[in-house]
């Protein structure tokens, strides 16, 4: 038996002529400011912070900055999501007077995290409250804020900073658990099958029928036949577990049917015992963020060695 490191392909990026990053085994990065982005707006804009208490009245509105960097890496095998990043809120407020029928003061401020990083994960970062008011009534706005408005922000931090310890490579679980892949399974008399399988690394709404296609990015299609009925083949890639096994890494899979993910394998069964895969798979980057144009090569492999391979070899399907 060969000793931990030895003998693995995976492990010789270095000494590869052509330093393939093979199955993204050395380094691999997802940029997640997007998703943090939208994680963090859902939660934090267009929320009301005070609703008349005092005769005071203050509402989140729009996330005006959000710099910085969001990730998640994996590096042999472990995944490790990490995140440096500056935001600013806004927020309007207003004050009425003692019966509540005039309003004396309409002004705006904002809330700056100027420190949200993995690093300080388990404390509640640096808060900056400003108001554009400096008069009595405007502070008195801003110390209300800082009294309600504080810990709503911490908390809502708090939840991103735990989506991106628990995301496991997945940092959009809570979006992927809402567009879960479109399956439909096949029955026993049916010669066609289609389901749209997501490993959750990979899961974005496919581009509609005739939609140009992204600078950047390609799309891989293969077609793999098998000796085996198509509803026999379905059943092994509906199989979490099995996906785990064969790519020795963390998989989603989920038969109810909603919308078309990136990755559609599509099941015809020309005669009986004779299974045809054909795979499409969108929205793969020519480039990784190092200027490597193998990712398309990686992908193509990784469906072919990592699945394909390796169930015929496990399962004795054949060609």
């Amino acid at each position: 038996m060969a000793r931990i490191g030895e003998g693995d392909e995976r492990w010789i990026v270095e000494d590869r002529p052509d330093g393939t990053n093979v199955h993204n085994w050395h380094w691999a990065e997802t940029d997640c400011l997007d998703w943090s982005r939208n994680f963090l707006s859902d939660r934090l804009c267009d929320k009301t912070i005070l609703s008349g208490e005092g005769n005071l009245y203050i509402k989140t509105k729009k996330i005006e900055k959000l710099e910085g960097e969001a990730y998640v890496n994996v590096r042999k095998g472990k995944i490790i999501p990490g995140y440096e990043l500056n935001l600013v809120l806004s927020y309007e407020a207003e004050a009425k007077d003692s019966d509540g029928s005039s309003v004396i003061l309409k002004t705006e401020g904002s809330v700056e995290v100027p420190y949200i990083s993995d690093e300080n994960a388990g404390e509640d970062p640096e808060i900056r409250i400003s108001i554009t008011d400096g008069g009595p009534i405007g502070q008195r706005l801003k110390e209300a804020f800082i009294l309600k408005g504080k810990p709503f922000v911490f908390e809502k931090i708090r939840e991103f900073v735990d989506a991106m310890a628990k995301a496991k490579g997945r940092p959009a679980k809570d979006d992927l658990e809402g567009k879960k892949a479109a399956v439909r399974k096949p029955s026993s008399g049916s010669n066609n099958a289609n389901a749209a399988v997501s490993s959750g690394l990979s899961a974005v709404e496919s581009k509609k029928t005739g939609e140009k296609r992204k600078e950047g990015f390609k799309t891989i299609k293969m077609s793999e036949r098998f000796n085996c009925r198509a509803k026999d083949l379905y059943e092994i890639l509906m199989d979490e577990n099995r996906w785990k096994g064969f790519t020795q890494s963390n998989a989603w899979i989920n038969k109810e049917a909603t919308i078309i993910m990136q990755v559609r394998l599509t099941f015809e069964e020309p005669e009986s015992g004779v299974t045809i895969v054909k795979l499409t798979h969108n929205d793969v980057p020519e480039e990784d963020r190092y200027g490597n144009a193998t990712v398309v090569e990686n992908r193509e492999r990784g469906w072919q060695d990592l699945i394909f391979h390796r169930i015929r070899a496990v399962f004795g399907f054949g060609i």
